[in-house]
């Protein structure tokens, strides 16, 4: 075991934790026993105080200072690698703008930077969590820019995704273009449509939503970083030369390591305080998620039978559907990609709320947000490819379920409605009850009738 003290007091730590005193607090404060912090922003943080040790090295004035920051540096590319993954004990929901994840950060990497250099954790007179890995860094600085840099990561394979969805509902347009069918408004018979013809509709709402996504990376490339706690990059005097320096460096390495096109926030006042991009974002995932939704349920009425439903297109049998019913099987596909979208939508409301309950300087429920943002976007894209791969790919036309609808259907006497008028038609449609074919020779009738009274 091993004693930390802080202004507050001490606590007991595990001798070989890479956590540290204030990891252990939070852990007992925010026992909430919800979820663990999203690991791709604590991926991101981790990238983001590498990029602040890589620079901090170069910038060294001295050869021990140098070896220091390698070691944060060494330390973090371990962690990258999945090392250690268990010393991050936190719950996403918290208190503080996120200030717990990010100590649990600081002190996991100087910890582990002090194993590296053959010296025990909690010698921080060595390396210590804030004085040297968060150096000249804030939660509010680091916390945001973290959270967009895990956004986009989600949102580029996202936007891959939904390429390739589009790409098979391209495929089964073209695949399923002979294929007639009555089509519905209102889940009532309209006019005739080919099955080909509504997939491709579903690609079209899927490409904006594409297109949506992609443009969106722009607004959350503007990161805040070394605008410490406000925004304004407050620091001492003597260390203002060093630190514009270090904002420089830091954000130049940031893009080396992420392969991201970050650029320095034009007022990174306005990062730190406002989260308005994460509810731009989110509400672009809702769109996607009500275009997914809407296909699913059409697919899930479309599949309904398999002989007291509509039984238009045969989806694949993944499993069984009932445990009293036998040879029942269910649309599991569908419904999974609608409970999907219904719980992005949940969260578009969380985002939306605590991004709503931002005061003055800061935003005190940025986890809330990380972690409904991060939720929808990892949700969605595991969602789209099984989605996509179990349920978009596999389908297949149930052409005797079409013919039949379509012909027992009076949908074709719309065609007549230009010849004979709406009226005239709507009357004839309401006395045919007698079937499509003496509806037919009713309208073909009226027609002659028609003719023959403009003869005369």
């Amino acid at each position: 075991m091993r004693i930390e003290k802080d202004f507050l007091g001490e606590k007991v730590l595990p001798k070989d934790a890479l956590y540290g005193i204030q990891t252990l607090r939070a852990k007992e404060n925010f026992a909430l026993g919800y979820k663990p912090t999203h690991h791709g922003l604590l991926r991101a943080l981790i990238l983001v105080k590498k990029a602040a040790a890589l620079t901090y090295r170069d910038l060294a004035s001295e050869e021990e200072e140098a070896r220091l920051y390698q070691a944060v540096a060494s330390a973090c590319d371990r962690l990258l690698a999945g090392e250690e993954a268990d010393m991050f004990i936190l719950d996403a929901l918290q208190g503080g703008a996120g200030t717990s994840t990010h100590m649990n950060v600081n002190e996991v990497i100087a910890n582990l930077a002090l194993r590296i250099l053959g010296k025990e954790p909690g010698t921080y007179e060595v390396i210590h969590p804030l004085d040297t890995v968060n150096r000249g860094q804030s939660t509010n600085d680091v916390y945001p820019t973290a959270l967009r840099i895990a956004a986009i990561t989600l949102l580029r394979d996202l936007s891959g995704g939904c390429a390739q969805l589009q790409e098979a509902l391209q495929k089964k347009e073209q695949e399923l273009e002979g294929v007639q069918k009555l089509g519905r408004t209102e889940l009532m018979d309209a006019v005739p449509v080919t099955l080909g013809a509504e997939f491709g509709a579903y690609a079209q709402a899927i490409a904006r939503d594409r297109w949506r996504l992609y443009k969106i990376e722009e607004r959350l490339r503007q990161i805040n970083l070394g605008g410490t706690a406000v925004g304004l990059g407050s620091v001492a005097e003597e260390q203002r030369l060093r630190h514009r320096q270090y904002r420089f460096r830091v954000l130049e390495t940031l893009r080396e390591l992420t392969g991201m096109g970050l650029a320095a926030a034009e007022y990174p006042m306005d990062s730190t305080q406002n989260a308005d991009v994460f509810v731009e974002v989110s509400g672009l995932l809702k769109a996607l998620s009500v275009n997914l939704m809407k296909i699913a349920g059409d697919l899930r009425l479309m599949n309904s039978g398999p002989r007291g439903g509509l039984r238009e297109i045969k989806l694949a049998p993944l499993q069984m559907g009932s445990t009293i019913m036998p040879g029942k099987v269910n649309p599991v596909m569908a419904e999974m990609m609608i409970q999907c979208a219904i719980r992005v939508q949940a969260n578009d409301y969380a985002i939306t709320a605590a991004a709503s309950r931002g005061e003055l300087e800061l935003n005190a429920f940025l986890p809330l947000i990380a972690d409904a943002l991060l939720e929808s976007l990892s949700l969605l894209n595991r969602g789209v490819g099984l989605f996509r791969t179990k349920c978009i790919e596999p389908l297949q036309a149930d052409i005797q379920g079409c013919t039949a609808h379509l012909s027992a259907s009076y949908a074709f006497a719309t065609a007549w409605t230009p010849q004979l008028g709406y009226d005239t038609v709507s009357t004839l449609i309401a006395h045919g009850q007698d079937g499509p074919e003496s509806l037919r020779k009713a309208l073909e009738a009226k027609q002659q009738e028609q003719l023959r009274s403009k003869g005369t």
